[in-house]
């Protein structure tokens, strides 16, 4: 990765449905370590995060882009985050982004499965009387599990204090946001974008992502949450997508 450029890029990292932008820190720390700023933002609705009246992909990537540097940006995106890297990388929403990789983004969605993300969107968030019952809550659906989540940092602002109780911080209303086709955002992309999962995801195949790109990326042995599952195998990937478009 070409080091000479880092004073003038940036790196945002965007997190998944119901996650929060804790979960890039071992990759947030990876590349302090070589030098290199990275912004791990919560999507709104997520954490900390404002929460909107209603969530839609634009609403998503505005809120995104606030925090954007003003020079160039590689978006890295995890499931929903990777849409919102590719609407971003649009360049309807001010950012100027040089590349996206789309980690574990779901391709396809049948009627079934939104119907059920609807049903739960519209359900009031449960209440747990302990922090602990709402962490093991978030982890499991997270799928930040102990044995995959090992580093708690990750799971910082998943959970939030009521004055009588907790929940997760994530609105329950964000279940029922319906994405533009995956592969009309990436045909809109107007930089490189690299596809890749864990070869053990079970939300997209590699079937779906060759179908887009012949060149998409299986990470060996791992599941949904690669950046948390093998930081240092991410950090490679962005390492290559920065060289290839920085051409070092």
């Amino acid at each position: 990765m070409s080091r000479a450029s880092a004073p003038s890029r940036q790196f945002l990292l965007l997190h998944g449905q119901g996650a929060t932008g804790a979960v890039w820190e071992p990759v947030v720390r990876g590349l302090s370590a070589m030098g290199l700023a990275a912004e791990a933002p919560d999507l709104a609705g997520h954490g900390t995060a404002e929460r909107l009246p209603e969530y839609t992909l634009e609403g998503l990537a505005r809120v995104a882009a606030r925090h954007a540097a003003s020079g160039p940006v590689i978006a890295v995106g995890h499931s929903l985050g990777g849409y919102v890297a590719l609407a971003l990388a649009s360049g309807a929403y001010g950012v100027q982004v040089e590349a996206v990789l789309s980690l574990g983004a779901k391709i396809n969605f049948s009627a079934e499965e939104r119907a059920r993300l609807a049903d739960l969107a519209s359900r009031p968030a449960r209440r747990f009387a302990t922090h602990e019952e709402a962490l093991e809550r978030y982890r499991k659906v997270s799928g930040l599990e102990p044995e995959v989540a090992a580093d708690e940092a990750v799971l910082a602002r998943g959970v939030r204090s009521l004055d009588q109780g907790f929940e997760l911080a994530a609105d329950p209303r964000t279940l029922a946001l319906i994405v533009p086709s995956f592969a009309t955002l990436r045909a809109t992309a107007r930089c490189p974008v690299m596809l890749a999962r864990g070869e053990c995801d079970p939300l997209v195949s590699r079937a779906e992502q060759l179908v887009l790109d012949p060149h998409s990326i299986d990470l060996a042995d791992l599941g949904h949450n690669a950046h948390v599952e093998a930081p240092d195998m991410v950090l490679a990937l962005i390492a290559a997508l920065t060289d290839q478009v920085t051409g070092a």
